[in-house]
């Protein structure tokens, strides 16, 4: 009597490569995803149009940036919604998986726990730059009909736009790190978005609060001053460079990244 042995079943080794793939293919999963990117892109464009629809010379114009001080100004007016929806879904990203308990089955397929964080982070900086640029150079392109003439009107061969409507898509792309950084630190939607607001908002106001001396020597260092000091075309007094400002927002960010891999490490899920 014969015996019917079974095929042995492939082995898969776990790789970085593997998990980014996963992770990947988890994010764009998500209708979240394409809501929320949907929604950052046409906040973007839309305030910025808005913006130089409306602006006016004497100050009276309406809209998100439409006072501006230049055509970047106008342009990346509604930055600031944008920065909340990206950053939001960072959190979801990470957050999401602890609250459904999915996080269980991701790591228990990934045992090591740190890729999971990484992959994570990488996916989402990588989707979140592509989207965040192009809504900066659409928004900037579209707004040069309705600035033609004006003294803020600038193109793309003037000095720094280049560089401000880049910087805008990394800064914008850090935020979104900062959104999974945070949502994996708190597991917990609510948390992390509560933590992103009070981090890229509310800190600054409570530095209004203290004597101005120290007010002044703190506020350029904070998250959301930092990172607006990336993306300005031109800096006001008592604000980082755009290098210094990439330099200390992108510290904030590793900071809580770090705490979001000392506590996966440390901590069941």
């Amino acid at each position: 009597m014969s015996t019917v042995t079974a095929p042995a079943r492939p082995v898969y080794k776990v790789t970085g490569l593997r998990v980014l793939r996963a992770e990947w293919a988890k994010t764009w999963s998500l209708r979240s995803t394409w809501i929320t990117l949907g929604v950052a892109l046409l906040l973007l464009v839309v305030a910025g149009l808005l913006g130089a629809a409306n602006y006016s010379p004497s100050g009276t114009g309406r809209g998100p940036g439409a006072d501006a001080k230049d055509a970047i100004g106008v342009a990346l007016g509604g930055i600031g919604f944008t920065q909340l929806a990206i950053g939001v879904l960072g959190v979801l990203i990470a957050g999401g998986e602890y609250s459904t308990g999915m996080i269980r089955s991701t790591l228990a397929a990934v045992p090591r726990r740190l890729p999971v964080l990484w992959s994570k982070a990488a996916v989402f900086g990588v989707v979140a730059l592509v989207v965040a640029t192009v809504g900066a150079f659409v928004s900037f392109l579209a707004g040069e009909h309705f600035l033609s003439g004006q003294a803020i009107a600038l193109d793309l061969s003037s000095s720094g736009v280049l560089r401000s409507l880049l910087g805008a898509g990394v800064y914008l792309a850090l935020v979104g790190v900062l959104g999974v950084a945070l949502g994996a630190l708190v597991r917990s939607v609510a948390g992390g978005i509560g933590l992103l607001v009070a981090s890229l908002m509310l800190l600054d106001v409570l530095a209004g609060l203290l004597p101005s001396s120290l007010g002044n020597d703190i506020s350029p260092y904070l998250p959301g001053n930092a990172g607006g000091s990336i993306y300005a075309l031109h800096q006001a007094g008592n604000t980082l460079s755009p290098g210094a400002g990439l330099a200390v927002f992108a510290g904030w960010v590793a900071l809580a990244l770090a705490g979001a891999a000392w506590r996966l490490k440390r901590s069941d899920a």
